[in-house]
């Protein structure tokens, strides 16, 4: 039945309404430690200091700025975020901290619920509720509390996956996040490059050239100091000896603390695999198939990767739900890896604890459990779905 355009608006208003008593309800509530408990404040901070022309990387100034909005203790929250970040928040240095909060909480909501929608649609099943559960997935609910960008991250790899074949230069643009982090998906970003190449599909390419070239531009034209500031604090906080936990890192104090070089051994021997791994199926390669594993393998062998940056782990999860479900798999194990993980979400269990380290090897066995790649009733089976098949 067709709706007509008053129905629509009308819709439209009490939606919005509804949005806004809610909004008014929940930023009433809020106090001064809502406003500095998380990460947010920290982005905050730093494009306040950006919009008026200051430096985003001053430690000085970015704590007057916490302290004066209610951070205790006199610890300093500073992102190390490399300077093309700062245009996805830019106009947080425009507003107040509890508006920018309320904003970047609506935005992140928007995005997350942009994305569950649009993977519904890439698999297929639009009309499966199994896509709510996505709400649920712990390294999502870790970016809602502590605002972290781990969401723009998924929903520009969503993007990418919906626009690749029909829209290739956008497709290429919402990469961009990726700057951000460029250590994060490696071995993914050089299968990406070899099938620009292999498929002549060079307006990806463009697009993110493009994007990057213009957001820098733009950047600079703020701040043309930025950069140099960027690595004189890279260098003062010693970023590489910050504690994250990454099986890379782990690996590294386990053989030699010292030698940063051998964190990024498993992402060097990650990167080899992938390009045997899209070589030897670059003409029937599948990015909502091969790439679905290819993603959760790239974040494994990062030298740094937080529990928020592995909310970009969602499709291939959610790729795993739908094939255990046609495939009559138990979905038992996925049920148990969220349940724990929210425990210790919700125990209060810092995002840099070494009791995450289990969550990303956790996720690729489900994925190959999911997708009868380990553990399938037949030969035949285990043979089609073998990793290397």
């Amino acid at each position: 039945m067709k709706r007509s355009p008053l129905r629509i608006f009308a819709a439209a208003c009490i939606v919005v309404i509804g949005l806004c008593i809610i909004s008014a309800i929940v930023v009433k509530g809020w106090d001064r430690r809502s406003l500095t408990s998380g990460d947010f404040i920290q982005y905050w901070a730093a494009e306040q200091q950006l919009v008026h022309g200051a430096n985003p990387y001053d430690p000085n100034e970015l704590l007057r700025l916490e302290s004066a909005e209610g951070l205790e203790g006199g610890v300093l929250k500073i992102s190390i975020s490399p300077p093309v970040a700062y245009d996805l928040a830019l106009p947080l240095g425009l507003i107040g901290a509890k508006l920018g909060l309320l904003l970047w909480m609506l935005v992140l909501a928007a995005c997350a619920a942009t994305s569950i929608r649009i993977l519904g649609i890439l698999f297929g099943r639009q009309a499966s509720q199994l896509h709510i559960y996505c709400y649920l997935f712990p390294p999502l609910m870790a970016c809602f509390l502590v605002g972290q960008l781990g969401i723009f991250l998924l929903l520009g790899l969503v993007l990418f996956l919906c626009w690749r074949e029909s829209r290739p230069f956008l497709a290429g643009a919402v990469l961009f996040p990726y700057a951000m982090k460029p250590h994060l998906l490696a071995p993914f970003a050089i299968v990406l490059l070899l099938w620009v190449v292999y498929r002549k599909s060079y307006r990806i390419l463009a697009g993110f050239s493009v994007t990057l070239l213009a957001n820098c531009a733009l950047t600079l034209c703020i701040d043309r100091q930025i950069w140099s500031q960027y690595r004189q604090a890279v260098h003062t906080m010693d970023i590489v000896n910050i504690y994250v936990p990454s099986l890379s890192q782990e690996l590294r104090r386990l053989i030699d603390s010292s030698a940063i070089w051998i964190q990024f051994l498993p992402e060097a021997a990650g990167c080899i695999w992938a390009i045997w791994y899209f070589w030897t199926r670059r003409a029937r390669w599948n990015w909502m198939d091969h790439g679905m594993i290819l993603l959760i393998i790239s974040v494994a062998v990062a030298p740094y990767a937080w529990l928020t940056d592995e909310a970009l782990l969602l499709p291939a999860l959610l790729a795993g739900l739908y094939q255990a479900v046609d495939l009559r798999r138990s979905l038992l194990p996925l049920i148990l890896i969220v349940a724990v993980a929210q425990i210790e979400i919700f125990n209060v269990v810092r995002v840099n604890s070494p009791y995450y380290l289990w969550t990303v090897p956790a996720y690729l066995a489900w994925y190959l459990y999911a997708t009868g790649r380990i553990g399938a009733r037949s030969g035949q089976a285990r043979s089609d779905a073998a990793i290397g098949g």
